[in-house]
């Protein structure tokens, strides 16, 4: 089964370029998977350093790594940035979770 990759808007992009601007060192934004959370697995998102097997994404200059075991979990995937009254963050719209909970970080499939 063919995995189509995440994509990651130009809003993402342009935040993660913010947010290297003000660091000493830029980094790139990891989204990975992992079990846990309310709903079977979890969204973990961090700045990180590219690892040797990562799926990296470049736009505006940036680079958004996934690796080889959340690939599958994020497979045409929307990575994002919000802006809302409860705080700015990182979003991830998965058509692959069949529910998720409130906080937006947990889903199940």
């Amino acid at each position: 089964m063919l995995s189509i990759p995440p994509k990651v808007t130009d809003r993402a992009f342009a935040r993660l370029a913010e947010i290297n601007e003000a660091a000493d060192a830029p980094q790139a934004l990891r989204v990975a998977v992992e079990g846990g959370g309310c709903s079977g697995f979890q969204y973990e998102i961090k700045l990180d350093t590219p690892a040797e097997d990562d799926l990296v994404l470049e736009g505006n200059g940036q680079k958004v790594v996934v690796d080889t075991i959340s690939l599958p979990f994020l497979a045409d995937a929307v990575i994002d940035f919000t802006e809302e009254l409860i705080g700015a963050r990182f979003t991830i719209e998965n058509p692959n979770a069949t529910s998720s909970c409130g906080c937006g970080t947990s889903f199940s499939m």
